[in-house]
């Protein structure tokens, strides 16, 4: 099971499913919530349970996806796709050791001009899920 949180520690959850390998997303919303590109992995709905969900804002990012932040101390914690039944998570939010590995980068096309991407991973200009 792997366990996660915001910074302050106002909404946590438990994750009983297996988790997705961890995609670098590069685009400007996530740069732009962010700071800098995004390391998420995700999970089946059904396997998450979320303490604190009171405490939990969901920002509607585009007309297709919206994001979860903590309320308080404004730790990105989501995002979810409308009508999927997966939720990404952010994986700075989870407590170690999580096990999970890196697996590629998307939207580098959008990516920031102030560093490269030197890793070895797949890279793709817009989304390989899309």
């Amino acid at each position: 099971m792997a366990k996660g949180s915001c910074h302050c520690g106002a909404v946590s959850f438990d994750v009983s499913g297996e988790l997705r390998k961890v995609i670098y997303c590069h685009c400007e919303q996530c740069r732009k919530q962010t700071g800098h590109f995004v390391a998420a992995t995700s999970a089946a709905d059904k396997d998450i349970d979320i303490h604190g969900g009171d405490n939990l804002t969901w920002y509607a990012a585009s007309e297709t996806a919206k994001r979860g932040f903590c309320s308080h101390c404004g730790s990105v914690l989501f995002w979810k796709s409308n009508g999927s039944d997966k939720t990404s998570i952010m994986a700075g939010s989870l407590e170690k050791p999580t096990g999970l590995v890196a697996d590629r980068h998307i939207y580098v096309a959008d990516k920031g001009d102030y560093y490269e991407i030197c890793d070895g991973l797949p890279v793709f200009a817009q989304s390989d899920l899309i």
